[in-house]
């Protein structure tokens, strides 16, 4: 194992919980608190000075793993079952719908590999949102897992309903009409839409369906005068806040600002931190990428979305492009929508969707997460068991090529946070080329962590903390 943190702490075992965990391996550990380094330019001048990093190499650990190890039930079986390098690292998130927000099948996605559960604000009532989180949260707490909540904003953006429960068709020869009238429930080939200037087109449409259009080949230009969060938003997000939810994705962020101004107005009313995702669906948000990414917490490639607004044959690079932006200034990066969208339907996936899958976690994608498959498809535990599966096989195959990018970019900015990053690069190659089990990381605020994970180590990353 390796082990960076703050402190020269050097022993044979790690106690978790009273549990000795050891590695069968060699065990390999970094120390070292860069934060605490100190200049002054003027007094040291003509003098020499020295920074050292203290590392040691022990052999001959036992290889015990008895007992509770603390562990989030699902990572814990893992680890029992396939040791350290078994442990999957990709995270999978599950879209929470009609067809699996019962307290059972909630814990059978948990059971699966759940690790983040998405509940899209467009959908179903405020109440059924927070019956249905208070279901994970009982889950947590009386399970052993350790599932996060994510909600998802609106965005002002032209929204469209046909009232019907499930997917409509338009056909050639079908008249429709789309209206601004206010009505409830649904009237037979009737749309109703939230902003005037639309035209129809044929073509399946979903239940509180966006829309973008085309006229002689280029995108219509949208609104430009509508927020990124609207009256409802801002209402969802106070729901979150006081549902404490761990994450709010934004939907339709065309710049850094609308990301600035949330946190700001999170970080003084939230009791307990909320990240802030920002979802790259835009053409807007394409060309100010780095800028958003910079200021976010996280970035959702919202594919489905995005594929209406730039050629479909242009999706796979620019989610490289994405994926690679996310990895140089160390954000988590989400790819979503139509991971396996025919096992809405069918019980198993198309090969090109499995394929699709293995190339998003082959770019070092954090995390994969499914739409419709989950929450209203016929088959969401096994779409989710698809993904544990195809990410645990990928993993292995990059690690068993020895699959690594470069990081070209530096993120210090002053000595101390420039040290530490060396520290981490540094931890990170050594305990590759040594074939360590596992990584220990002693951090406050996790950043020591988080520079660990940006470089994608062969061995898991454990982080203890204080907190």
């Amino acid at each position: 194992m390796a082990v960076t943190g703050d402190s020269a702490v050097f022993c044979r075992r790690i106690i978790i919980n009273g549990l000795d965990v050891s590695s069968k391996n060699w065990v390999f550990r970094v120390s070292a608190n860069p934060l605490r380094f100190g200049f002054n330019a003027e007094k040291l001048k003509g003098s020499k000075v020295k920074i050292g990093v203290r590392a040691a190499v022990e052999l001959g650990v036992s290889k015990s793993l008895e007992g509770s190890l603390g562990l989030d039930v699902v990572i814990e079986g893992e680890l029992r079952e396939k040791g350290f390098l078994g442990l999957r690292k990709t995270k999978l998130v599950c879209t929470i719908g009609p067809a699996c927000c019962s307290f059972e099948d909630l814990e059978r996605l948990a059971l699966a590999g759940m690790n983040v559960a998405r509940f899209n604000m467009c959908h179903n009532t405020r109440e059924w949102h927070r019956h249905v989180i208070r279901r994970i949260k009982r889950l947590n707490e009386e399970k052993g897992f350790c599932v996060s909540v994510m909600i998802d904003t609106e965005g002002s953006q032209h929204v469209i309903d046909h009232g019907a429960p499930s997917s409509v068709k338009a056909e050639d020869g079908s008249i429709w009409l789309f209206t601004t009238e206010k009505f409830e429930g649904s009237r037979p080939f009737t749309v109703q839409a939230n902003y005037e200037g639309f035209s129809e087109d044929p073509g399946l449409l979903l239940p509180r369906a966006k829309l973008s259009f085309w006229r002689n080949g280029k995108l219509v230009e949208k609104n430009q005068e509508l927020p990124t969060l609207s009256t409802k938003d801002w209402s969802d997000i106070e729901f979150g806040i006081s549902e404490r939810v761990d994450f709010i994705a934004m939907s339709f962020v065309n710049d850094a600002d609308a990301i600035k101004h949330l946190k700001n107005y999170l970080s003084a009313k939230a009791p307990k931190p909320i990240r802030v995702l920002a979802k790259i669906e835009s053409l807007e948000s394409l060309h100010k990428l780095e800028e958003i990414v910079e200021v976010s917490d996280g970035i959702m490639v919202a594919r489905g979305d995005l594929g209406v607004e730039i050629p479909l044959e242009q999706i796979p690079a620019v989610q490289q492009k994405i994926t690679h932006v996310c990895r140089q200034l160390n954000k988590p990066v989400i790819v979503a929508s139509q991971l396996l969208e025919s096992m809405i339907e069918y019980p198993t996936p198309t090969r090109a969707e499995v394929a699709d899958v293995s190339e998003a976690v082959r770019q070092y994608a954090d995390a994969l997460m499914l739409s419709g498959e989950s929450a209203i498809g016929s088959y969401g535990q096994k779409a989710l068991s698809v993904l544990r599966m195809t990410s645990s096989r990928m993993e292995l195959w990059s690690r068993e090529e020895n699959q690594q990018i470069g990081l070209q970019q530096q993120l210090g900015q002053t000595l101390p946070d420039v040290i530490a990053e060396q520290i981490c690069n540094c931890s990170v190659e050594m305990a590759n080329n040594l074939g360590v089990d596992a990584i220990f990381v002693y951090t406050k605020h996790g950043h020591m962590a988080s520079l660990l994970s940006r470089n994608r180590p062969c061995p898991p990353v454990f982080a203890f903390t204080n907190g």
